[in-house]
């Protein structure tokens, strides 16, 4: 087992900006879909994404907060995250994580008409570092 903190594995997720975010659908299946972090993560184990108010995304999350976070880093660096999700629809907490690259998805910035952002607060953290793997609990 390796011995990295959350602080560690933090660094490291701000390193990778797309992560592929795993939500339960209505039907019990797992559906996957790329999002991008903004390299937005805090230290103690938040992260945030940007999403539609009409999408399967925030659909899914409406009916369970439970998701999972995929990461992949340089070399063979693989984190999961495990955490749970609310919505958010508050334009002060948009402009606090809020990152110019965005504008390329969301023209009207943080006035988008039916933007929403998803707070992922991470509950278990499971990585691997090449042969070594560890886990840490937020």
């Amino acid at each position: 087992m390796s011995d990295k903190t959350l602080a560690d594995l933090a660094k490291e997720m701000k390193k990778i900006d797309i992560a592929m975010m795993s939500t339960h659908t209505s039907g019990d299946e797992i559906a996957a879909r790329p999002m991008s972090n903004n390299r937005d993560v805090d230290f103690d184990g938040q992260s945030h994404y940007f999403a539609m108010d009409d999408t399967r995304t925030v659909q899914d999350i409406a009916k369970n907060r439970n998701v999972g976070l995929s990461f992949q880093g340089e070399k063979a660096f693989f984190i999961h995250v495990e955490g749970d999700a609310d919505l958010i629809r508050d334009k002060q907490a948009f402009e606090d994580h809020w990152n110019p690259d965005l504008d390329e998805w969301f023209e009207d910035g943080i006035d988008t008409e039916g933007l929403v952002m998803i707070k992922v607060d991470a509950t278990r953290i499971h990585y691997w570092d090449g042969m070594n793997e560890g886990e840490v609990k937020v």
